[in-house]
């Protein structure tokens, strides 16, 4: 009788000390808020700590996919009531015009975002109302309603970037509520 062998074993990378910090901070800072103000200001204090720190991810973490910006799910509270993702992105790459289904996190990692808001200007139409680059370092929140943008590689490397929602995106495959026609 043949046995086959078992495969090898591949040991899943153990998070970082900065991403487990991360983790400790958002989870205290999403259940201690009190109101949504204090929560976004709570969960940006905490990316702004790590958000630079060059072994937050693994090298996993960071691959990018030729066809379009790709999400990792680093994170999901137990309960479901925040996720942690990165989004990495190849020059050109970009997100459709969207706004999101909770209140979002975002920290730019490595390389430059070039953002770009839009207002409902009725129904499905939205019109542009400012840009702007955010290099690595950048931590900004946002809160529904007033979050329609679209994000894109804002420059010639990889770009990548943390996002932290208050939705459970082990459940949906993405944070994106309603997307937008683009102008």
């Amino acid at each position: 009788m043949f046995i086959h062998p078992a495969p090898p074993f591949v040991p899943h990378p153990l998070p970082s000390a900065a991403f487990r910090q991360l983790v400790a901070g958002v989870d205290g800072a999403v259940r201690g808020a009190g109101h949504p103000q204090a929560l976004l200001d709570g969960v940006t204090g905490c990316l702004r700590e790590v958000i630079l720190e060059p072994d937050l991810l693994t090298a996993a973490q960071k691959l990018p996919d030729p066809a379009r910006y790709r999400q990792h799910v680093l994170h999901v509270a137990e309960d479901g009531l925040y996720s942690i993702v990165s989004l990495v992105w190849l020059p050109t790459q970009e997100t459709p015009v969207h706004d999101h289904m909770s209140w979002c996190v975002v920290g730019v990692h490595q390389g430059i975002e070039r953002e770009t808001s839009y207002r409902c200007a009725g129904g499905d139409a939205v019109s542009e109302i400012g840009q702007g680059l955010n290099p690595a370092g950048t931590v900004v929140g946002l809160l529904p309603p007033a979050d329609i943008h679209k994000v894109a590689n804002g420059g010639e490397g990889l770009a990548i970037s943390l996002h932290v929602y208050g939705a459970d995106l082990s459940r949906c495959a993405s944070s994106i509520l309603r997307k937008y026609p683009a102008n």
